[in-house]
């Protein structure tokens, strides 16, 4: 394996700009499906039957953490990365850990609302509404969710192998992963809330 050592380590061997390259084509599947989850949204939105609004049901308090507690996991994955390219494990380490807490949090949060919904009478077949809002929070949710996992397994390979080309590039994407989680949520938190709120 030829290693390029004028490139960042994520990008060092060919295979690398390869995987690298296909998950952004993994990424453009995604942005497919949540283009889908969010042109059927604003298809129902008005569509709630006996069912509550969205301006009936949105708390901001929630929504605000969610937001808040998404944009720092983010900010603390870019800085794993830069640890990562400086050479820093342990800083990576840690700042991915805290990331992955601060995903935990956001669950914690979510996991809150959906009961919430449920409790008031905002279930899945409540209403087209409130099918497709729970449709689409809980796609995002399980992608936060497994990226939980696979952050976890990203950190052990750290712990385990050092910093490779192997573990900086399966870092370098799953910070691309992460960081794509934040902008769908931001989409989420701009058109379904606080769109829904007024």
């Amino acid at each position: 394996m030829k290693i390029d050592h004028s490139l960042p380590l994520e990008y060092s061997t060919d295979q690398n700009k390869l995987n690298i390259l296909g998950f952004w084509i993994f990424l453009g599947a995604e942005i497919m499906l949540f283009a889908t989850l969010f042109a059927t949204y604003f298809t129902l939105v008005d569509r709630t039957g006996n069912g509550p609004s969205g301006a009936e049901i949105f708390e901001i308090t929630p929504v605000l953490i969610e937001t808040l507690v998404l944009l720092t996991s983010s900010f603390m994955i870019g800085l794993g990365i830069h640890a990562m390219r400086i050479g820093k494990k342990n800083a990576m380490i840690t700042f991915f850990a805290i990331t992955l807490v601060l995903g935990l949090v956001f669950l914690g949060v979510e996991i809150y609302e959906f009961t919430h919904y449920v409790h008031i009478g905002a279930g899945l077949q409540t209403s087209a509404f409130t099918a497709i809002l729970l449709t689409t929070l809980g796609t995002h949710g399980a992608h936060v969710t497994l990226g939980l996992f696979w952050g976890l397994f990203i950190i052990l390979q750290v712990k385990k192998r050092g910093l490779t080309p192997e573990t900086a590039n399966k870092s370098f994407i799953f910070s691309l992963y992460w960081h794509f989680l934040d902008v769908v949520w931001i989409f989420i938190f701009s058109f379904i809330y606080l769109k829904g709120m007024m």
